[in-house]
């Protein structure tokens, strides 16, 4: 069997996605995203059926944002949308197999109950996005921007928060279990009644949290910078508390 053969990029490929018609190139589909299954149908590796008539390639799903996700593609563009429109949008995102969203600005955006689990949003900017319910279970999102967020109820449980900032952020009653908040810069969070559960704190920055019935039973809080945090109501069995600057701390009597 010959080996196949490097895709000439400029080649012009036409989709019907569900009825509707789309013109691209083979660059635009493989090159942001080189592990998508749009990738994958256009490397060379695969044969593609095409209408022997009109020379499209069909796939058996709904186009209202396709266009959305090729301009994804040819330029990292984020349209924007109303809640509901962005999460059929990452539906569609999903289905395509397309999770690298690093980088990706939703400052302001309505993000409620969105599915992000599992993405790569490194780097990504949520300044002051509303994603209240949202699910970023296990996502990448170290070096995330959620200044002034408000994510009351999202599950992070096992998310990579390494050095994101979560400042002035509205965290209240979310899950962080066993998530990555190494180095995190967390100052005037609210996390009320949040799970931080196992969680890795170490050299965070919670000056000013809010943690009032949070459970942070088995965290590594290890060098974290905690001054002038009220840990009175919190469940604190098993933390580790080595080297952490506790200055004016309220510890539990």
């Amino acid at each position: 069997m010959e080996d196949s053969q490097e895709p000439d990029l400029s080649t012009i490929i036409r989709l019907d996605i569900g009825g509707m018609k789309f013109t691209t190139t083979i660059r635009t589909l493989i090159q942001r995203d080189p592990n998508s299954m749009l990738a994958a149908m256009f490397s060379g590796r695969h044969c593609v059926i095409k209408d022997p008539q009109k020379g499209s390639v069909f796939i058996e799903r709904d186009g209202t944002h396709f266009r959305h996700v090729l301009n994804w593609l040819r330029d990292g563009a984020i349209p924007i949308l109303d809640a509901s429109g962005y999460q059929e949008l990452l539906r569609e995102a999903e289905y395509y197999q397309l999770l690298d969203l690093s980088g990706v600005d939703f400052s302001h955006a309505r993000l409620q109950n969105t599915f992000f689990s599992r993405a790569n949003l490194q780097s990504a900017k949520f300044r002051d996005s509303e994603a209240d319910g949202s699910n970023f279970h296990n996502a990448n999102l170290r070096e995330c921007e959620f200044v002034g967020a408000s994510l009351r109820g999202a599950l992070l449980a096992g998310a990579n928060l390494q050095s994101a900032n979560l400042q002035d952020a509205s965290l209240d009653s979310c899950s962080f279990c066993e998530a990555d908040l190494r180095s995190a810069h967390l100052q005037g969070a609210d996390l009320t009644d949040a799970n931080l559960s196992g969680a890795n704190l170490e050299g965070a920055n919670l000056k000013g949290v809010k943690l009032k019935g949070a459970n942070l039973q088995c965290a590594n809080l290890q060098r974290a910078y905690l001054r002038f945090v009220d840990l009175s109501e919190t469940a604190l069995e098993g933390a580790k508390l080595e080297g952490a600057n506790r200055g004016g701390v309220i510890m539990p009597s």
